[in-house]
């Protein structure tokens, strides 16, 4: 069967594009978790881009009122005050490559310059015991679960998994990963679907193979007149005592519907983008573009990708070097996402994550070691524009050296980010906190200044 969608295409594609097909435990016949259904009419989404390697937050998000940033701590990588950009509030600057984000940055009450003001800049975010491993650290930032790098389920899979049935096809594709692996902040019981492309998951052939190779469901639930793909997953799941069959069945279903989905995406033709949107060039502007795509043609809610690169050890740079050139490329794709996404704006949060942020003394191969706390992005119509945690009351004298007199310790705990997220802009309960990121609860007792939320969701 060379026609429509190979076998063995499918099968590697349900082993390995779905990350909820790893599985910690087998559930038993009959067993169906009864969930919470999603809020009535939420249409909020967001997209996660992981900033993977460690950012440095010092020279992304300039704090250029503190003496410590100087020629003398960063001889090769201090950034003149003339050339960066100025935030308005008298104390931080931005890099020069991200000359793209003023246009979602400025607002008459923030610098002066007219603007939707949907870009806050939240500085010194961490957490307790730092770790300085890449897989680790990468680890507790998409697990939310800081001090367990074997946890393989994700923080935002648990928000999904609390306010949806991830068993019903209606959400088979509320979330994915445009990833060649999946992400581990997706990761979870139930499948959530990972790829480059949406037409991975495309069926070869012309509409009518299409059609008829992904068929249709069963008229009645567990019937016999289901047809094609949709047909052999649609029915019921065998008998009491073949647990493996009705995982097998639940996975093939789910795969069928998201299959279905994206076909009818694609059909609607080669996408091109709106109001003047120019994504960069390269794996990371056609995977922002496949993710507005999929914002406007699917239902999905959750997208999440990757932007590696970030290690920065050795000839950092400035403009041309390689931090500028990666937060050029991230500014240039947030500019897109802003002007291709209007009709969604309201409803939709950026959000990005690193593992780490870097040390504040150059090293002497004019680059920077792994360190303590970064910057995190956050753009979106209800986002409340501005700095965070890098003004004249916030920034203490000796900022820069504050952690082990080498790093820059955090202010505030990035589950605290989160909290604010799933609560502010998805309107999860407070009471889910501890459910989506196990443990925030205690973290927050045990140290509450970390864990103030910073307000730069409007919530509306």
């Amino acid at each position: 069967m060379n026609l429509l969608f190979s076998r063995r295409r499918f099968f590697k594609a349900a082993t390995l594009g779905l990350g909820g097909l790893t599985l910690g435990s087998v559930p038993g016949p009959f067993q169906r978790r009864l969930l919470a259904a999603a809020p009535g009419g939420n249409r909020r989404k967001l997209l996660f881009i992981f900033q993977s390697g460690g950012n440095d937050g010092i020279n992304t998000v300039i704090p250029r009122g503190d003496p410590d940033y100087s020629t003398a701590t960063r001889p090769t990588l201090f950034v003149p005050e003339a050339t960066a950009l100025d935030t308005g509030n008298g104390f931080a600057q931005l890099h020069p490559s991200l000359q793209p984000l003023m246009e979602i940055y400025n607002q008459s009450g923030l610098n002066g310059v007219e603007g939707p003001g949907n870009l806050a800049l939240l500085h010194r975010v961490g957490y307790a015991n730092q770790s300085r491993s890449h897989f680790d650290s990468q680890q507790f930032w998409q697990n939310g679960v800081p001090g367990d790098p074997k946890l393989e389920e994700g923080l935002f899979y648990r928000h999904l998994a609390r306010t949806l049935d991830l068993k019903d096809e209606a959400n088979s594709f509320v979330a994915a990963a445009l990833s060649s692996s999946q992400m581990v902040a997706l990761k979870g019981a139930d499948p959530i679907p990972n790829f480059t492309a949406s037409d991975q998951f495309n069926v070869l052939g012309n509409s009518v193979r299409a059609a008829k190779f992904l068929g249709h469901l069963p008229t009645n639930g567990g019937g016999a007149d289901g047809e094609g793909l949709l047909g052999l997953y649609g029915g019921a799941p065998d008998r009491y005592g073949r647990p493996y069959r009705a995982l097998i069945h639940d996975t093939g279903r789910l795969m069928g519907a998201t299959i279905n989905t994206l076909q009818a995406a694609l059909s609607q033709g080669t996408y091109t983008p709106e109001n003047r949107a120019v994504y960069p060039t390269g794996t990371f502007g056609n995977r922002l573009q496949e993710a507005a795509m999929l914002f406007k043609r699917t239902p999905v809610r959750i997208l999440g990708l990757n932007l590696g690169g970030w290690d920065t050890h050795s000839n950092q740079g400035l403009a041309n070097g390689s931090q500028g050139q990666l937060l050029e490329r991230l500014a240039t794709g947030l500019q897109a996402l802003y002007r291709d996404l209007q009709s969604q704006w309201e409803d939709l949060l950026i959000v990005t994550m690193t593992e780490f942020g870097r040390t504040s003394e150059e090293n002497g191969s004019g680059g920077t070691d792994h360190g303590e706390s970064s910057v995190v992005f956050a753009a979106g119509g209800g986002v409340r524009g501005g700095v965070y945690n890098c003004d004249p009351q916030s920034w203490e004298s000796g900022a820069m050296f504050s952690e082990r007199d080498r790093y820059l310790a955090r202010r505030t705990d990035f589950r605290t980010v989160f909290g604010e997220i799933f609560t502010a802009h998805f309107g999860d309960n407070t009471a889910l906190l501890d459910a989506i990121m196990p443990g925030y609860s205690e973290a927050a007792a045990a140290d509450p200044a970390t864990f103030q939320q910073l307000g730069f969701l409007g919530g509306a």
